[in-house]
């Protein structure tokens, strides 16, 4: 894998996000759409495919992990504006999201 210098990684602005809806896209096996308080004036609209491990009540309210300057895609027809953190085992049997260890403000950077 390419190692990156240090101003390459000061590009990157991740920060805490608190979830604050979650809804199940429609005819979609494997897609959340969550709308998360990453500290701006409105929340962000997230779609990941989360379904498989995480039922709604797990993901509302939880602090998460959030890459907040990656540029707007599509999925299912819907703009995800940011990308949560996780970790995910190669085959797919298992994936997690990354999180605080306490609790603190959504919108915190994280460093």
């Amino acid at each position: 894998m390419d190692k990156v210098d240090f101003s390459e990684w000061k590009k990157i602005e991740i920060k805490v996000g608190k979830v604050i809806v979650v809804e199940k896209i429609p005819n979609r096996d494997k897609l959340y759409k969550l709308q998360v308080d990453v500290g701006e004036e409105k929340p962000r609209q997230i779609i990941t495919g989360l379904v498989p491990y995480y039922k709604e009540s797990k993901l509302l309210n939880k602090l998460i992990i959030v890459l907040t300057n990656l540029k707007p895609a599509t999925f299912a027809g819907e703009i995800s504006n940011g990308m949560l953190l996780a970790a995910e085992k190669e085959d797919g049997s298992k994936c997690v999201l990354l999180t605080v260890d306490q609790e603190i403000e959504p919108g915190t950077i994280v460093t």
